[in-house]
């Protein structure tokens, strides 16, 4: 529901069939186009084709004149240059860090053959091996050193209690909004979606949301059953959070691009403000009701359909009141020119008929209370909607919705405490707790989209953080979870590497990451801007730079907590 927007004018050919008049331009691959020819005179409309054309192809359109009289033309679309193969550089890649990954396995599974492992212990330090092999104790055996030094034990078995499954979630989902920020290989399916719908840059900050509420409830559990006082706790709350909102606005702002900063062009919300945020209300929340039964995961409820909702309904009563806020002021609020519960991304979308509309109410309270020049400045929308009005995906009326996402996150640790006293992943999907609660979400999703991109009710939108993005975010979450849990803690089958290292010292790369993104060796100037095989090359170097780091980090245990 575009208008149409003037691509080329092509100048007459003066009658001459060997001089034809032409006009060269470039368009968008994203999406298949309308092309629409009209004459100069008043013509009206001679032809229009509709067509998907590849990246780095090459076309004509052929216009010719059948008859002056009737004034009827004829267009045909020719393929002078097919376009190329623009997944090649992802296939290529993936065979890369494929064969990088069977290689550390190989190696792994040499290193537990005693002679090559005492081969390769003998070549990276000889030294010491001749001392051991010459001193009276002779060879030591792994258990002996196992048994005679209790540290590793101890190191152990505290390090089984902390669940490594919400380190890799968390991991994974931070090493993939590093790799979307630095460019995803200028893919459009690792850019956020213009407006409705979801790409693969879509989900990690919901799931990094999802996973801070999984986290607050274990965190807070520990705390007051370690003896820690609500008043303590609530003080580290307020610090926390504190901390993260001051970081976002003075360090990780995006308007350091205008210069240096001042408070007339100071960006306000952002996304650690409103993790911040998010994060103070949700602890707070938690804090306030927290229970005993709850905090040790055995409340026994009448009704065990409900065993995970009974325990936090004050906490439901609470969110429940902040979503009819949210819709409230969605589809009532009455915003100047624009329909009311307007929903459209405003520009050229919807006919052109709502230009300075974007974002609805959400923008609209953004200007209102925040002013126009401390908002983001430059939205997804305006890439194909030609949206001109500063709108902020992460404003006022969106942090609601984050709220009830993180909430929704803090309602798994009951599912993994079952699974640890009870010893059974499936106990809950067996008897339709637990997961009942976020395969409702999924049922949500499909009734409030309609199984469609733009003909729901309330279609998937990152940028307006619609309840219909945090219902489908919260189930992708809960299911990703879940797999990486059973992998991770259930089967250890996989030790979480290499997205554990990232997820425990999370706040270190996100930061990181954002102040050095523009110096070497996280980027450098590429010989073709419109490769995407330089652009993927630079940004999975980037990002695996963060993952050697973090890794490194782990290894000398160096943790940046707030």
């Amino acid at each position: 529901q575009c208008l149409y927007q003037f691509l080329a004018f092509v100048p007459p050919s003066n009658g001459s069939p060997r001089t034809p008049g032409m006009a060269a331009v470039a368009v968008d691959t994203q999406h298949p186009l309308t092309l629409l020819l009209n004459g100069s005179v008043g013509d009206g409309e001679l032809c229009k084709i509709q067509y998907h054309f590849g990246e780095f192809g090459n076309y004509s359109l052929v216009v010719k004149t059948l008859s002056t009289r009737t004034k009827s033309v004829s267009c045909d679309l020719v393929i002078n240059e097919g376009p190329i193969n623009s997944y090649l550089p992802i296939l290529f890649a993936f065979l890369v860090y494929t064969g990088i990954l069977a290689i550390l396995i190989v190696g792994r599974l040499f290193m537990k053959i005693d002679p090559v492992r005492n081969w390769v212990y003998k070549k990276l330090n000889p030294r010491e091996t001749d001392r051991l092999i010459n001193s009276e104790l002779g060879s030591p055996k792994t258990t002996d050193s196992v048994s005679s030094d209790p540290t590793p034990r101890l190191w152990s078995t505290a390090s089984r209690q902390r669940l490594r499954s919400l380190d890799t979630f968390r991991g994974l989902s931070l090493i993939i909004m590093v790799f979307v920020n630095y460019g995803g290989g200028k893919y459009w399916f690792f850019k956020h979606e213009s407006w409705n719908g979801l790409t693969v840059a879509d989900l990690v900050f919901p799931w990094f949301v999802f996973i801070m509420g999984t986290s607050i409830s274990l965190s807070m559990s520990s705390m007051l059953r370690w003896g820690s006082s609500k008043q303590k706790v609530l003080g580290k709350i307020l610090w926390r959070s504190f901390l993260l909102i001051l970081l976002g606005i003075i360090v990780v702002n995006p308007n350091y691009c205008l210069g240096p900063l001042s408070w007339d062009n100071l960006r306000i919300p952002g996304v650690l403000q409103r993790l911040g945020f998010t994060y103070l209300v949700v602890a707070a929340l938690e804090l306030l009701f927290t229970r005993a039964g709850v905090e040790s995961g055995i409340l026994e409820t009448p009704c065990p359909a409900l065993q995970d909702i009974l325990p936090y309904w004050p906490q439901w009563i609470f969110i429940l009141m902040l979503e009819v806020i949210w819709l409230c002021l969605t589809f009532l609020l009455p915003v100047p020119g624009c329909p009311r519960g307007y929903l459209g991304p405003g520009g050229i979308g919807d006919f052109g008929n709502y230009p300075n509309c974007t974002g609805g109410a959400a923008g609209y309270i953004d200007r209102l209370l925040l002013g126009e020049k401390h908002i983001y400045q430059h939205p997804s929308s305006s890439v194909i909607y030609q949206t001109t009005m500063p709108y902020d995906p992460e404003g006022i009326l969106g942090t609601i919705n984050t709220i009830f996402m993180a909430f929704l996150g803090l309602q798994v640790p009951l599912f993994f405490l079952d699974v640890c006293y009870n010893g059974k992943i499936w106990r809950n999907l067996g008897s339709g707790e637990g997961t009942c609660n976020f395969l409702l979400q999924g049922i949500i999703s499909a009734i409030l989209t309609k199984c469609s991109k733009e003909e729901g009710f309330i279609p998937i939108n990152k940028n307006l953080w619609s309840i219909s993005y945090v219902t489908t975010m919260s189930c992708f979450a809960f299911i990703l979870l879940l797999l990486i849990y059973y992998l991770v803690d259930v089967k250890r089958l996989w030790s979480g590497a290499p997205f554990f290292y990232p997820g425990m010292n999370s706040i270190l790369v996100y930061i990181g990451h954002e102040v050095l993104e523009n110096y070497f060796p996280f980027k450098w100037k590429m010989r073709d801007s419109q490769s995407h095989a330089e652009h993927l090359t630079q940004n999975l170097t980037a990002t695996t730079l963060w993952v050697i780091i973090s890794y490194l980090l782990y290894r000398r245990r160096i943790f940046w907590k707030i």
